[in-house]
């Protein structure tokens, strides 16, 4: 949730038009991540001059506040400047323009700052700040950090430390408890930006006219003695910045360069594919054309080097097409998707797997006492519908955790455990803090993501990346269908060396062959499911779909899409359950879709049919092609190809997904960024 974007040129002359719009394009890449408010600080007219822009609303209402200032010179020329903006989505603070980002430290703006998260302790910093004559404007978290930064400067220049933005940062963060990502620009240091992150996705692209002497950056250590008083003292040892970054290195000079902060990659794509990816506790220091990394802490052994990696990501995969909205777009690029997931990696001609994340690690998974699979929202059901084939191929217990409810719990977690954490942004807070929970705790852990480079795929041990590319949509659509194939692949890949298992195998590989194929035939019921939404399911109030076995977690994942896009109340129940008090909603008025396609428990869906049936239920069923003369006439029925049960599910959501969103469209809300979510939720 939240966008964060920054942009630095330097001896790249640019006007304040365009880096206007650099900044406002930047934001409009990342309106899928959810937000209520936008904003953006720049350089004024004059040197101790930051001009601060809030609106309440979506970026295009930003940009009409910014158009309507009669003095702003949009065609000023900087050679060097930096700029800041960001999309908020409220965590202190109702939305309001008082609340925005960037927040300021005064009046006069000395120091702007945009963040992602939350600070835990910011009522002690508020407290400590305001016994300083500090005076608040707004009900953020975000206000102390701005805060903060003008004490530590003004108190340090009271006492003749001149200190480097860089070290005044680092005395800031040693304050902070929680969870961020921001980017802090001030008067004091004009063109600069500092950005560090600490369980909130941050990357910074870089473009330059020449290639960089080598692919990395240096991670810059240094110590420094600071007084009770946070008074920085004289350094010690080497000097804090190297005469020069190896990465801008030139016998020509400086080097023309701009710099794109953001905390997706979506962000940065149409500028620069060569991005590097900062750890928790780095410290980014952008200035006169180059880029340090320094740290807030120090462990012995860590890395000395972040790497730049060349992006993947083409700028037409985050565009709409020829589809009204991403979520319709992501929905019918399945059939590429998870082909995408299983490229390379299936050898259906000799039936085998290679998961080259997990090669190293598979001795260690099999002999494992249990999985711990842990997750949140629409990957807990990618869980929740490949456990019953793990417990099977493996014979391992299986156990799915929702993360919050597994931390809440403080569940035990052993050394010859393995934890599985499965995300599409990599970067969910409460999975990232089980992730931290289970490392510290000795167990093997591995990720399942779709987002290269993001925080959980560092974090783990081990993993596999999805590749089901960018998906914009808050729902998740193509990356649930992605993880369900890749965990069924891990699956697989555990069991290659049972005999016993060898059959069973090769069946599910068969399956995996045909599924694009299938795919597509299911999405060629669109306008049926469209049809249906207009009519049986127009105007209902609530909704009621019924799965067992493999189809429970179908059943659960559709009712969650059609909740959060069209907000209309769903539940997912466990048929068998059926009988335990749920049947006393079921009356001729209430819209009950059941999932009842062929595998061994299909007796028993029959059974639940039955029940509804004989409480004057009106069933919608979803069964495989040829099994419609099986059910009355009467009742309206989705028939959808056959495939090997573990599989089944992935084509058995799709008709749910088109439901809830034609259901949404019908009802003439925001398809992709349905109201009080986010895409990547980065706070607990």
């Amino acid at each position: 949730m939240c966008g964060i974007f920054g942009y630095v040129n330097f001896l790249v002359p640019k006007t304040r038009g365009e880096i206007i719009n650099t900044l406002r394009e930047g934001l409009q890449r990342q309106e899928y991540r959810g937000y209520d408010s936008a904003g953006l600080a720049i350089d004024g007219d004059h040197e101790d001059e930051v001009l601060i822009y809030r609106q309440v609303g979506k970026v295009k209402e930003l940009r009409k506040l910014i158009d309507e200032q009669k003095n702003l010179n949009l065609d000023a020329v900087f050679n060097a400047h930096a700029g800041i903006a960001h999309t908020r989505w409220a965590t202190h603070g109702e939305p309001a323009t008082r609340n925005c980002h960037p927040q300021v430290s005064d009046p006069k703006h000395q120091f702007s700052i945009v963040h992602n998260g939350i600070i835990t302790n910011y009522k002690e910093l508020k407290q400590f700040l305001s016994s300083k004559g500090r005076t608040f404007t707004s009900d953020t978290d975000t206000e102390c950090i701005a805060q903060l930064f003008k004490y530590l400067y003004d108190e340090n220049t009271k006492a003749g430390a001149h200190l480097d933005f860089s070290q005044l940062a680092k005395l800031v963060l040693r304050e902070l408890e929680g969870a961020y990502g921001l980017l802090v620009k001030s008067v004091h240091y004009p063109a600069e930006v500092v950005a560090s992150r600490k369980g909130s996705p941050l990357l910074i692209g870089v473009k330059t006219d020449k290639k960089l002497k080598v692919d990395f950056v240096d991670v810059e250590f240094q110590d420094t003695s600071m007084d009770v008083n946070g008074l920085m003292g004289p350094p010690t040892g080497d000097s804090l910045r190297h005469s020069q970054s190896r990465a801008f290195l030139s016998e020509d000079g400086p080097i023309p360069t701009e710099f794109f902060i953001a905390s997706d990659p979506a962000a940065v794509v149409e500028h620069t594919r060569k991005v590097l990816f900062l750890e928790d506790d780095d410290i980014a220091h952008v200035c006169d054309g180059e880029l340090h990394i320094h740290r807030a802490t120090h462990t012995t052994g860590e890395s000395t080097i972040r790497q730049i990696q060349t992006l993947e990501m083409e700028l037409a995969q985050i565009m709409k097409g020829k589809f009204e909205h991403f979520m319709l777009k992501e929905i019918y690029e399945q059939p590429d998707s998870i082909f995408n997931t299983m490229r390379g990696r299936v050898d259906f001609e000799n039936f085998t797997i290679n998961l080259g994340g997990l090669r190293s690690s598979l001795t260690t998974i099999r002999r494992c006492r249990r999985i711990i699979m842990i997750a949140c929202g629409t990957s807990y059901h990618s869980c929740m519908a490949t456990r019953q084939i793990f417990e099977e191929l493996t014979e391992i217990p299986i156990s799915v955790e929702l993360a919050s409810d597994f931390l809440d719990r403080k569940s035990p977690v052993f050394r010859d455990d393995v934890c599985v954490f499965v995300s599409q942004s990599g970067e969910t807070a409460d999975s990232m803090l089980a992730l931290q929970y289970c490392n510290e705790r000795g167990a093997l852990t591995v990720g399942i993501v779709n987002s290269v480079g993001s925080s959980i795929s560092r974090m783990t041990h081990c993993g596999v990346h999805i590749n089901a590319g960018p998906e914009i949509g808050v729902a998740s659509t193509k990356a649930y269908t992605s993880q369900y194939v890749a965990l069924v692949m891990m699956a697989l890949s555990l069991s290659d060396d049972r005999i016993s298992k060898k059959e069973r195998r090769k069946e599910i590989i068969m399956g995996l062959s045909r599924l694009s194929k299938q795919i597509e035939e299911v999405l060629a019921l669109n306008d049926k499911i469209h049809e249906m939404c207009d009519t049986i399911l127009a105007d209902q109030k609530s909704l009621l779909l019924l799965g067992r076995g493999f189809q429970h977690a179908t059943a659960l994942e559709g009712a969650l899409k059609i909740k959060e896009i069209s907000y209309m109340h769903s539940e997912g129940v466990l048929a068998g359950e059926l009988k335990h008090g749920v049947l006393a909603l079921v009356d001729d008025k209430l819209p009950i879709i059941v999932l009842a396609t062929r595998d061994s428990l299909f007796p028993k869906v029959m059974s639940s049919v039955q029940q509804v049936v004989a409480r004057s239920g009106n069933p919608i069923i979803i069964c495989n092609e040829g099994d419609a003369n099986k059910f009355d006439p009467k009742y309206q029925t989705i028939e959808i190809p056959s495939t090997v049960d573990c599989l089944q599910g992935v084509l058995n959501v799709i008709p749910l997904q088109l439901m809830s969103y034609w259901l949404a469209l019908r009802k003439g809300v925001d398809v992709d960024f349905p109201r009080n979510l986010a895409k990547s939720v980065t706070v607990e």
